[in-house]
């Protein structure tokens, strides 16, 4: 089954990799040493994430260092963003909407 990156940060568990990762690379074990589970669930959480596109994994010698492809993230964003746009302008024509309305309505003391 193809997933896409959606499903993929939809785990917490995954979520807190990609944070892990953000701003230095970390190999597996330096991963798995943050959660309290199994080695092998950390290695399907990573599997997940590369197959999305989320992570790349590097081998330096006999390690395996997974690093964040936040180019992939930009899809996210831009999907969040046009809920971004949407949200502000309301909240900005409810702004106008009470100033308008403010000298109306006074609260009681």
């Amino acid at each position: 089954m193809r997933r896409d990156v959606f499903q993929a940060i939809a785990d917490p568990t995954r979520r807190e990799i990609i944070n892990l990762i953000a701003f230095q690379s970390l190999n597996l074990n330096a991963i798995a040493e943050n959660f309290d589970m199994s080695r092998p669930a950390i290695s399907q959480h990573i599997k997940i994430l590369t197959e999305c596109g989320l992570i790349s994994i590097k081998k330096e010698g006999r390690e395996r260092f997974c690093e964040v492809k936040f180019q992939k993230l930009k899809e996210i964003s831009k999907w969040i963003e046009q809920y971004s746009s949407f949200w502000n302008n309301k909240l900005d024509a409810l702004e106008i909407y009470l100033s308008a309305n403010k000298t109306k309505v006074e609260p009681k003391k």
